[in-house]
C-alpha cells in the first residue's frame, strides 16, 4: 500500500506530468474544411424543409463530407450540403441530404432520438469556441427533431446528454432520391460571447441505404463523430448579439394520487405548483431559479438485477440540472465524484429505499466568463421529513474552470452539505451538521485528442472532529493515449478511510487501486468485420494494513461488423477479499463469511445485430466461476420496429447462481416489454412492464406526453407495483402535469 509520505509527491507528480504533457502535444493531423460563411438577411425562409429560398445561397456552405463509417480514408459517396443564414434574433440552418433511394428509417416520431440505426443530419455548435462544450440540433427525414449538450469535448457516449431541452423549430421534405431539412434556431437558445464573429462547428449525418457515416469536418474512424477536437469554423457576416428573450418562465401544476398498499395507510391526494425560471444576464451567463420544483415528468429509473457489493450510478435526467451540468458533477471520475446532483431532492429511509424529498428553493449560475474562463454556483434547500427522520438541507456548490493550452482546463470546486438539525426534535438519521468537500482537478484534452485524462486532489471536511484529516482525501489520475491502431490507459485511485462526501457518489472508499489497458486495432480490406482489436486489462486493489483485496486480469476480442453490429467476448480472472459478510445470491440465505477470499474465472460475451434491420437484439452472455460457486446467465433485448410509430423492446436479464451448501442458490430473474408508441410529432405513450424476482416485484410504468407547443407538455403518469410473492398490490400512483414554457 501507498505510505503517506508518498501523499503530496505523488499528487504533485500528477499534475506537473499532465500539464508538461500537453504542453507537449502536436497539432491535428486530419484535413480541417474551409470555413462556411454565414450570411445576414433580413428575408426570413419559410421553415417548411424545401431550401427553396434565396437566402440560403449567399454564403458559403459546407459540402465535401468525409466518410466516416466504413472508413475515414475517402470522401463520402452519398454527399450533404449545409446552408446557413441568420439575422437579428435567429440562425437558420438547411441541409439537402442526397440518397440512393427513398427507404429512409425513421424508427418513431418521438423527440430526441437516438442517431444509430436511423437516418438523420445532426449539427454541432461550438459556440463558447473551446471544443470543449457544445449545443446540438438534429432532424430526421420526417422532421423529427432532437436537441442535446455536449460536454468534455465529446470524448465518450457519456458526454452527450440529449435529456437537455430547449425551444426552436425544424421542417423536412423528402424529394426524389434526397430528403432536406430546415431549422431556425433562436439565439436566445444558445450561449456565446457577444459580439462574436465565428464559431466552431461540424456535422455529421447517417445514412442507412448506403450504410455510411460522414462527417463534414474530417474525423479519424476511432474517433466519435461528436468529438469536438475535430471541427472547422463557421464566419458571421457581422457580429452576433445577444437579442430577443432573455427571461424565460417554465410554471408547472401537478396533482397526484397515491396509495400504500403495505401499511393500509389512507390516499394520499396531493397538488403542487412552482416552476422554473431562465435569466440571461449575458449572452455565454445564465441564472436559473426554481421555487417548489416537480420532477414527476422525468421517467422513473428502471430496474436492474444488482450483483455487485456495492452502489450502483444512475443518471441525471432532471432539466434544471442539466446545461453545464459537467462544470458541477465533472469533478472526480464515475467512481470518485464529490458532486453528485441526484443527491439532492432524493434520499434514503432506514430500510435503504429511495424516496422523494421535497425541494423548497434552489438557485444555479453557470456559463462562461470570457473565453477563458467558467464559472458556477448553486445553492438549494430541502425540506425535512419527520416521516422518515430527515432534517432539511441546503446545498451548496461553486465551481471555477480556467482554460489552458488548446483544450484542457484546470478547475477547483466546493461542496457543502449543512443539516438542520433544529428542524426536528429527534436525531437525524444522518448525523453530520455539514460536510465539506474542496477539489481542484486538471482535465487533459490534446488537441489531436490522443492524449486524454485527468489528475485530482479532493479533501473532505466535517463536523466530526475525532478523525483525521489526512483520513479524508481522495486522489486519482486517468491517462489514455489513442491513435488509430492503439489505445493504452493507465489509472490510479487513492481514497482514504473517513473520505464520504455526502453529496458524492463514492461506493468504496478506504483503498489505493492501479489499473491499466492496452488495445491494438485492425482494419480488414475484405470480410464482414470492419475493425477488430485485442486487448488485455490488469487492476489491483490495496487496503491499508490488508495488503491486496482486488485483482483483475482479462483479455479481449472485440469489433465492429459491416452491417452496423457489434461483436466482443473476454476471459476474465479476478480475486476477491471480503472485508464484510455478502450473500451474492441476495436471498437472505447464509452470508460468505468475512476474511474469506476468493479467486474466479469466468467469460463474458456481447453481439448486437444490424440497428436498421425492422427486428434487431442484443445478447450478453456470461459464465464461470463466482465466489466459491458458479454462475451462468444472459442479459440482452430483442426490438421490433414499427416505423414510424414506434417499436417494442422485449427486455431480460437472467442469472443461475449455484454456491456450495450451507449457501444461497437463485436465479435471478428481471423480465419485460418496453412499449414507445408515438401518435403524431406531439403525442408520445411510453410504457414499460418489469418483473423482478429479486425483489419480488412488478412494476408497471406508463407516461403519456402531449407536447401541445414547443418545450410545453401535458403528462399523465401510472404507476403500479405488485409484490409477486404474495400476489398483493405494494403501491399505485397516477401524476397529471402541465407545464408552459414562456419567453418574455
Amino acid at each position: 500500500m501507498t505510505p503517506e509520505i508518498l501523499r503530496w509527491p505523488l499528487v504533485l507528480l500528477s499534475f506537473i506530468y499532465f500539464i508538461t504533457l500537453n504542453a507537449q502535444t502536436p497539432g491535428i493531423t486530419y484535413e480541417e474544411q474551409p470555413n462556411m460563411r454565414v450570411s445576414f438577411t433580413n428575408e426570413k425562409p419559410v421553415i417548411d424543409g424545401k431550401v427553396d429560398e434565396d437566402c440560403w445561397k449567399k454564403g458559403r456552405g459546407a459540402k465535401d463530407f468525409w466518410q466516416l463509417f466504413p472508413t475515414d480514408s475517402i470522401k463520402n459517396p452519398v454527399q450533404t450540403e449545409i446552408f446557413m443564414a441568420y439575422d437579428k434574433y435567429n440562425l437558420y440552418v438547411a441541409a439537402i441530404c442526397y440518397s440512393k433511394g427513398n427507404k429512409y428509417i425513421v424508427p418513431s416520431l418521438k423527440r430526441d432520438f437516438r442517431a444509430g440505426g436511423n437516418d438523420n443530419v445532426t449539427f454541432v455548435f461550438d459556440s463558447y469556441n473551446d471544443r470543449t462544450n457544445a449545443f446540438v440540433f438534429g432532424i430526421n427525414p420526417l422532421g423529427v427533431m432532437r436537441e442535446a449538450i455536449i460536454a468534455n469535448g465529446g470524448r465518450e457516449r457519456s458526454d452527450f446528454n440529449e435529456n437537455w431541452d430547449n425551444k426552436w423549430h425544424g421542417e423536412a421534405f423528402i424529394g426524389e432520391n434526397y430528403w432536406s431539412a430546415e431549422m431556425v434556431i433562436p439565439f436566445a437558445a444558445l450561449r456565446f460571447k457577444e459580439n462574436s464573429t465565428s464559431w466552431n462547428f461540424n456535422a455529421y449525418r447517417f445514412d442507412t441505404q448506403s450504410n455510411t457515416q460522414s462527417t463534414w469536418n474530417h474525423i479519424p474512424q476511432n474517433q466519435l463523430p461528436m468529438s469536438l477536437a475535430f471541427m472547422s469554423k463557421i464566419e458571421f457576416e457581422k457580429p452576433i448579439e445577444k437579442t430577443g428573450s432573455a427571461f424565460t418562465v417554465i410554471p408547472y401544476i401537478s396533482g397526484g394520487s397515491t396509495k400504500d398498499f403495505t401499511t393500509n395507510s389512507p390516499t394520499n391526494n396531493t397538488f403542487g405548483i412552482g416552476g422554473d425560471a431562465k435569466i440571461g444576464l449575458s449572452p455565454s451567463l445564465n441564472l436559473d431559479l426554481t421555487v417548489n420544483p416537480d420532477f414527476s415528468q422525468v421517467e422513473v429509473d428502471r430496474q436492474v438485477i444488482n450483483l455487485d457489493r456495492f452502489e450502483i450510478f444512475f443518471p441525471e435526467r432532471r432539466q434544471f440540472f442539466l446545461e453545464n451540468a459537467d462544470l458541477f458533477s465533472g469533478f472526480g471520475d464515475q467512481r470518485i465524484n464529490p458532486f453528485f446532483s441526484r443527491r439532492i431532492g432524493i434520499a434514503k429511509d432506514a430500510d435503504g429505499n429511495n424516496f422523494q424529498v421535497p425541494i423548497l428553493y434552489g438557485a444555479r449560475l453557470s456559463g462562461k466568463l470570457d473565453n477563458n474562463w467558467r464559472v458556477g454556483l448553486l445553492n438549494m434547500h430541502t425540506q425535512a421529513d419527520p416521516d422518515n427522520k430527515l432534517a432539511g438541507a441546503n446545498y451548496t456548490v461553486g465551481a471555477i474552470q480556467r482554460k489552458l493550452f488548446s483544450r484542457s482546463n484546470i478547475g477547483f470546486i466546493f461542496v457543502d452539505k449543512e443539516n438542520f438539525t433544529s428542524d426536528l426534535t429527534f436525531e437525524p438519521i444522518d448525523p453530520e451538521r455539514f460536510n465539506r468537500v474542496v477539489g481542484v482537478d486538471y482535465n487533459l484534452a490534446s488537441s489531436d485528442n490522443r492524449w486524454n485524462g485527468r489528475t485530482f486532489y479532493h479533501q473532505m471536511f466535517n463536523s466530526d472532529k475525532n478523525g483525521k484529516m489526512s483520513d479524508r482525501f481522495a486522489h486519482g489520475s486517468t491517462l489514455v493515449y489513442q491513435d488509430r491502431e492503439w489505445n493504452f490507459t493507465y489509472q490510479h485511485q487513492w481514497i482514504k478511510s473517513e473520505y464520504a462526501p455526502a453529496v458524492g457518489f463514492v461506493p468504496r472508499n478506504n483503498f489505493f487501486a492501479l489499473n491499466g489497458e492496452i488495445s491494438r486495432f485492425f482494419y480488414p480490406k475484405n470480410g464482414p468485420v470492419n475493425q477488430y482489436s485485442f486487448g488485455l486489462k490488469s487492476g489491483q486493489t490495496w487496503q491499508p494494513e490488508d495488503g491486496r483485496t482486488d485483482q483483475e486480469f482479462s483479455f479481449s476480442f472485440e469489433g465492429q461488423l459491416k452491417n452496423t453490429g457489434f461483436f466482443n467476448v473476454a476471459i476474465n480472472n479476478s480475486y476477491i477479499y471480503l472485508f464484510d459478510a455478502f450473500d451474492p445470491s441476495r436471498t437472505d440465505a447464509k452470508a460468505l463469511p468475512a476474511g474469506s477470499s476468493f479467486r474466479n474465472t469466468f467469460v463474458t460475451g456481447f453481439i448486437s445485430s444490424d440497428q436498421r434491420k425492422q427486428i434487431n437484439y442484443r445478447l450478453e452472455p456470461f459464465f464461470g466461476q463466482y465466489f466459491n460457486g458458479n454462475i451462468k446467465g444472459i442479459e440482452g433485448g430483442l426490438v421490433w420496429r414499427y416505423q414510424p410509430y414506434g417499436s417494442i423492446e422485449m427486455s431480460f436479464n437472467y442469472s443461475d447462481i449455484r454456491l456450495p451448501e450451507p449457501y444461497g442458490s437463485a436465479k435471478l430473474l428481471l423480465v419485460g416489454p418496453r412499449i414507445d408508441f408515438t401518435f403524431t410529432k406531439k403525442l408520445f405513450l411510453t410504457t414499460f412492464i418489469q418483473y423482478n424476482n429479486q425483489v419480488e416485484n412488478l412494476n408497471v410504468n406508463a407516461r403519456l406526453q402531449w407536447r401541445f407547443a414547443p418545450v410545453s407538455d401535458l403528462f399523465l403518469v401510472y404507476t403500479d407495483n405488485y409484490d409477486t410473492f404474495n400476489s398483493t398490490t405494494k403501491n399505485r400512483a397516477l401524476v397529471a402535469k402541465f407545464t408552459y414554457w414562456l419567453n418574455l
